[in-house]
């Protein structure tokens, strides 16, 4: 069991950052919980949207960072980019003690996290040593997301995180329910799930009459596995899973290793 160590709010240096942009209404909203933790909030956030890039670093070209006003930055790089940018150099006489990643337009449930630049910010976070969370809102209509629900609950969330504490190489992801604030059914602990479907694959032809693949979302957002962050946010709750970076298969490690001695 690895030892958590918690994290007194009071005084923290926050760095709040996403993959949809610094545009993106979601960033504000994070930034505006993050200012109800603690005084000292700092955005850096890549310059145009950057979902589905992963845990890319930009490594082939210079980066450019820009100060838009106090203490908030873009970066016209990935989610990961902006990370590494915002320790090094923006917030080089201090690291944060928390990294916020998101919120997501959307869910980053299951499979998500391997594609997800929120994720992924969060990740680049516990890679350097810091706390991190990363925190997404599921929309499965034609409705305006429901920020409300994440200003209302955020803010618990991330207290009842920082009070149990943070592990090496561990971050929290954090999904929000579809629902309306007083809708919402509750936090569940629960492991990453698998969806039961695949992702989405569209053909088509451009109107130069060229053929084309577009890779899709996921249909359905189901699983039969109860435990799960799927089923937890299916069920009206805020799904709340730890996740490790560590992606070692220990049950193969003696039997692989029995096949190489």
């Amino acid at each position: 069991m690895p030892e958590c160590r918690p994290l007194d709010l009071s005084n923290a240096r926050i760095l709040v950052t996403n993959d949809d942009g610094v545009q993106a209404p979601g960033l504000d909203v994070l930034e505006g919980i993050a200012r109800k933790l603690s005084d000292d909030v700092w955005v850096v956030a890549p310059e145009t949207e950057q979902s589905a890039t992963s845990h890319s670093l930009t490594v082939r070209r210079p980066l450019r960072l820009r100060q838009l006003e106090a203490r908030r930055f873009s970066v016209d790089g990935t989610p990961t980019d902006c990370v590494v940018v915002a320790v090094s150099k923006v917030l080089a006489d201090r690291k944060p003690d928390l990294v916020l990643s998101g919120i997501n337009h959307g869910s980053n449930l299951g499979e998500d996290v391997i594609y997800s630049g929120t994720v992924a910010a969060a990740m680049e976070a516990a890679l350097i040593g810091l706390p991190a969370i990363a925190l997404s809102l599921a929309r499965r209509g034609n409705h305006d997301f429901y920020w409300e629900t994440a200003e209302r609950h955020a803010p618990d969330i991330i207290r009842r995180v920082a009070e149990v504490g943070f592990a090496p190489d561990m971050l929290v992801n954090v999904n929000f329910p579809d629902l309306q604030p007083d809708e919402v059914r509750g936090a569940r602990v629960c492991r990453q799930g698998r969806r039961d479907v695949e992702t989405e694959v569209v053909e088509g032809v451009d109107p130069g009459g060229r053929p084309y693949i577009w890779i899709g979302d996921y249909m359905v957002d189901e699983s039969l596995e109860p435990d799960t962050d799927l089923a937890a946010v299916n069920e009206g709750c805020i799904a709340v899973t730890p996740l490790h970076l560590d992606l070692t298969e220990r049950r193969l490690l003696e039997t692989l290793g029995a096949a190489f001695s």
